[in-house]
C-alpha cells in the first residue's frame, strides 16, 4: 500500500477592500513613504472596516471561494484548524464560529495560536490527521484582523500590519505528492520582545492596562529582526539539506511576509533567486497568519504538479519553522 501524504488540493484568499497607504500613514504618525518602504518593503496594507466584523468574516469569503473551486460542500469538511492571533473572541474558538457561518455541520475544529508561524504549524498538524487516516478533508485557515490590536500612534507596528485571510484544503494523496517534511520550533524566551502585554490571565484587563495601551501588539523591532533573519533563514536551509534539495530543485520559496529584508536574507541563505520567491508584502503588509496562504492563492496559477515548494515563517513567541511540500495539482 502506498504511503499516504497530505496534499493541498485547493487554496483561496480574501483581503478587505480598504487600502491603507503609506501616504495616509504619513498623516497619522511621524513617518514617510521612503522610510517605510526602505525598511520594510511595504507600500500599502488592507484594513477590515465595518461594525461587528471580525477575523471569521474574512475567513467566510476565503473558504466559500475554496469550496466552490474544489466543488465540494461545507458538510464534507471533517476538521477546521483556524490559525489566528486575533480570534473573534477569547472563546468560543473562531474555528467553531466559522463552521457555523459556512454550514460545516460535520466538522470539529479549534484555533491554533503560534503568531506569524501559525499557518505552517497548522499545515503540519492537519497533515497528521490525513496521514493517520483519521480524516480525508482538513481545512487549514490562516487569517488575522491585525488592525484590531494595532496602536495607530505607534509607528513601530502600525506601518507593518494589515488584515487578510487565506485557506488551504488538505486531502490524502498516494502519488508521493503533498507535505514531505516540516521543522517547527519555539523559544518562549522571546515572549518579551513581540507580543501583547495585557489581556491574558497573567494581566487581565483593567483601567490601568487600557490607559497604558497594553492591549495592542508590542514589538522591539531590532531584537525581533535579528532573531527572524537568523532563524527563518536557517530553518529553510535546514529543511533543504535534510531532504537533499538544491536551490535548482526548489521551484518556489513561500516566505512569511514580515519584512522584505528578512525575505531576501532567507532566499539568499537558500541560494534561491528572486524570481522563485513569492512576495506580495508591498500590497498587503504583514497579515500574520494570512501571509503564506495569501501567497499560495495569488501564485496558484503558476504552480505545477510536482513543484518542490518551501514555506518558511517566523513569529512572536518566538516561533519559527519550515514546511517542504510537493504541489499536487495543475490549475486548469
Amino acid at each position: 500500500m502506498s504511503k499516504i501524504h497530505a496534499a493541498i488540493t485547493a487554496v483561496n484568499g480574501y483581503v478587505p477592500d480598504y487600502v491603507l497607504t503609506n501616504a495616509e500613514l504619513e498623516t497619522i504618525v511621524d513617518t514617510s513613504d521612503e522610510w517605510i518602504t526602505s525598511r520594510t518593503g511595504i507600500k500599502e496594507r488592507r484594513i477590515l472596516k465595518g461594525e461587528g466584523l471580525g477575523t471569521s468574516d474574512m475567513a467566510v469569503h476565503a473558504v466559500n471561494g475554496l469550496l466552490k473551486k474544489r466543488g465540494i460542500d461545507a458538510k464534507e469538511i471533517e476538521l477546521i484548524i483556524f490559525c489566528t492571533t486575533t480570534p473573534d473572541f477569547t472563546f468560543p474558538a473562531t474555528a467553531n464560529v466559522l463552521a457555523d457561518k459556512i454550514g460545516a455541520t460535520n466538522a470539529w475544529g479549534y484555533d491554533l495560536q503560534a503568531a506569524c508561524s501559525g499557518f505552517i504549524f497548522g499545515l503540519s498538524t492537519g497533515a497528521s490527521f490525513i496521514e493517520s487516516g483519521r480524516h480525508k478533508k482538513v481545512l487549514v485557515v490562516g487569517g488575522d484582523k491585525m488592525s484590531s490590536i494595532i496602536n495607530y500612534e505607534d509607528r513601530t507596528t502600525c506601518i507593518i500590519f494589515g488584515d487578510g485571510c487565506g485557506c488551504a484544503l488538505l486531502e490524502p494523496n498516494e502519488e508521493g505528492l503533498g507535505i514531505q517534511d516540516s521543522i517547527l520550533r519555539t523559544d518562549g524566551a522571546g515572549r518579551d520582545f513581540l507580543g501583547m502585554k495585557a489581556g491574558g490571565s497573567v494581566k487581565p484587563a483593567t483601567h490601568e492596562t487600557i490607559d497604558a495601551r497594553e492591549h495592542f501588539a508590542h514589538q522591539e523591532g531590532p531584537t525581533v529582526f535579528k532573531f527572524a533573519v537568523t532563524n527563518m533563514a536557517d530553518v529553510a536551509a535546514e529543511i533543504m539539506e535534510r531532504n537533499n534539495l538544491t536551490a535548482d530543485d526548489v521551484a518556489w520559496l513561500v516566505p512569511h511576509q514580515a519584512n522584505k529584508r528578512i525575505i531576501d536574507a532567507t532566499a539568499n541563505r537558500m541560494g534561491v533567486t528572486t524570481d522563485k520567491v513569492m512576495i506580495n508584502i508591498e500590497r498587503y503588509g504583514n497579515t500574520t497568519n494570512g501571509t503564506i496562504p495569501l501567497c499560495l492563492w495569488e501564485w496558484e496559477s503558476k504552480l505545477k504538479k510536482g513543484d518542490n515548494i518551501v514555506l518558511a515563517a517566523f513569529g512572536g513567541g518566538f516561533t519559527w519553522g519550515s514546511v517542504y511540500l510537493k504541489w499536487a495539482y495543475d490549475t486548469v
